[in-house]
């Protein structure tokens, strides 16, 4: 029996294993084990899991894929909504792209493809409409939910979630990248969103760019991580969170009252560069506080002739909302 045969079979009996156990039970070397794990990756026999020095390999999850009769029931014009917009990780950490991706989410839930992709295709075209240039106006959720907004203008790229078929692919690219920190997804949406955050930056004449600092704690931390992977011209304006004695951010609080002293109280300025047009950046709009505090401290300092504009990934639909898994 062949090595890579022999490495399937132990898999199919165990389930589970790392390149140390299979050494042991191969009985050669750690360098000849992991060249074959890689071939039976390569081949899609085997999956890995985890990072090192926790990896685990197992059996790879076999999904057949669609035949051309069962693409055909998609009308063109969605596949091509699906090609563009359709993203799901699945619960084991599997991303399945596009119409594929689609018919297998479909598959899963045991829905009827045809009626579901035609589903999806209204809901999409209904969300479209409030994109202009790429970017969806916020302003009516932040004039909605202050009493005093201290913004010119807030864009976002896309929804965080739509119904039925829940986050979007940026929604979904957010969640993970910020739970997984997972620095290939961070750069993936840096790639997606370079292009509307450029033409915003043209648009409204920016020299000045806020990065909204995190207030949980990660070894990589999703904005930094952006902020290098853009590269951005503009000079950074510094924002700071202020460390207290009990971390608490915003995705916790509920109450909007609570949400604006969190944002006011432990966020700070500190620059005192005067700018023309100041653009504040983050990952999601939930409430708006943090934006709209942070646009307050800019106009109280004067640090800005012209106007503060928030750009942020994705936004909730509704007007107070809160998008608590991130």
């Amino acid at each position: 029996m062949k090595t890579s045969e022999k490495i399937i079979e132990y898999l199919k009996q165990n389930n589970q294993t790392t390149t140390s156990n299979l050494v042991d039970y191969l009985g050669i070397t750690d360098r000849a084990v992991r060249k074959q794990l890689r071939s039976l990756i390569d081949a899609r026999l085997i999956q890995k899991t985890g990072k090192p020095p926790k990896v685990y390999y197992s059996p790879a999850v076999k999904i057949d894929e669609p035949s051309q009769a069962i693409m055909d029931t998609i009308p063109k014009i969605i596949q091509n909504i699906l090609a563009k917009e359709f993203y799901y990780i699945s619960a084991r950490g599997t991303i399945y792209e596009g119409c594929e991706g689609f018919i297998y989410w479909c598959q899963e839930r045991k829905l009827d493809l045809k009626k579901t992709a035609e589903q999806y295709q209204k809901i999409i075209q209904k969300y479209h409409k409030y994109k202009s240039n790429s970017l969806i106006d916020g302003m009516y959720k932040i004039k909605s939910t202050f009493d005093e907004v201290w913004l010119d203008e807030v864009f976002y790229v896309d929804f965080y979630s739509i119904e039925i078929f829940g986050k979007t692919k940026l929604g979904q690219l957010l969640l993970f990248a910020k739970q997984s920190q997972n620095r290939k997804l961070i750069h993936e949406i840096a790639d997606i969103i370079k292009n509307p955050l450029l033409n915003v930056i043209k648009q409204y004449n920016i020299d000045g760019i806020g990065f909204i600092p995190p207030t949980v704690k990660r070894e990589i931390q999703l904005i930094k991580l952006l902020q290098n992977r853009l590269n951005l011209n503009q000079r950074i304006i510094k924002i700071d969170k202020i460390r207290t004695s009990v971390t608490v951010p915003q995705k916790t609080l509920t109450k909007l009252k609570d949400r604006i002293i969190n944002a006011s109280e432990t966020m700070a300025l500190n620059d005192s560069v005067v700018y023309e047009n100041i653009l504040l950046v983050d990952d999601a709009l939930g409430s708006g506080a943090t934006l709209n505090e942070i646009a307050k401290k800019i106009r109280q300092k004067g640090v800005c002739r012209g106007k503060i504009i928030g750009f942020v990934i994705t936004g909730s639909f509704k007007s107070f909302d809160v998008i608590s898994e991130v």
